[in-house]
């Protein structure tokens, strides 16, 4: 049997994904800062999932923590962060700004790094992170969301890069989603919005065929690449 691990399973994409990864076959270590959202999630099947309560910003204790569920878990092969934060901040609230950077870039350096580390360990394994469209540009409203998640973007290329390099049967996959209806979908505008259960469909199957890089939906990559190649001048007065 093989094992995985959510980060971020309370809701949303994570919480799909994770109820798929057990019908498949997957033992399932599920983690988030609500645990009775996660009690819920393993009542529907306590052989099949292993719960984690843990808050990805509280770097000083994530790897005891991480270790103990690998152990319960007894290994792991594949590894999803679908934790993140976002929020609308046309005022520049350094608040709002400073939250988005420790969840989206420190929370998941931390956890990608330690996810990394043990695959070199076993010379496998997929890691998988959900990132986002938002981060092939700029915007004025959430600029740290946009900013952290380009961050997470060429992060997990430059893991890819060390995973080739080493040889080592290591696979980084980069999901990067439009708009799904979950509580991270905000603003006016939205347009191809998937469900949940549709996104981490679409997931498991760029898990299952290890792509390193994968749109949700599929359409999105249609806008991927009119945003790369918008001049500047055109995208700044957008």
């Amino acid at each position: 049997m093989k094992k995985a691990i959510v980060i971020g399973a309370t809701s949303g994409i994570g919480k799909e994904l994770a109820k798929i990864l057990s019908k498949e076959g997957y033992k399932v270590g599920i983690s988030g800062r609500r645990n009775q959202l996660l009690e819920a999630i393993q009542s529907e099947d306590p052989q099949a999932f292993e719960i984690l309560q843990l808050d990805i910003v509280e770097t000083e204790t994530l790897q005891e923590k991480l270790d103990d569920l690998v152990d319960k878990l007894g290994g792991m092969d594949l590894l999803v962060i679908s934790s993140g934060t976002g929020e609308l901040n046309p005022l520049l609230d350094f608040n709002i700004e400073k939250t988005t950077i420790d969840t989206n870039i420190t929370g998941f350096t931390f956890i990608a790094d330690w996810a990394f580390r043990y695959f070199e360990k076993q010379n496998s394994g997929h890691l998988v992170a959900i990132t986002s469209i938002a981060g092939l540009r700029g915007n004025h409203i959430t600029p740290s969301y946009n900013a952290t998640k380009s961050c997470q973007i060429n992060y997990l290329e430059g893991l890819r890069q060390k995973a080739r390099k080493s040889k080592q049967d290591i696979t980084v996959t980069d999901v990067r989603p439009g708009f799904v209806a979950t509580d991270m979908a905000k603003g006016e505008g939205q347009f191809w919005v998937a469900t949940p259960e549709k996104a981490a469909r679409q997931l498991f199957v760029a898990i299952r065929r290890k792509k390193r890089t994968a749109y949700i939906t599929k359409r999105w990559s249609l806008i991927a690449l009119l945003l790369k190649i918008l001049p500047k001048r055109m995208y700044e007065k957008m």
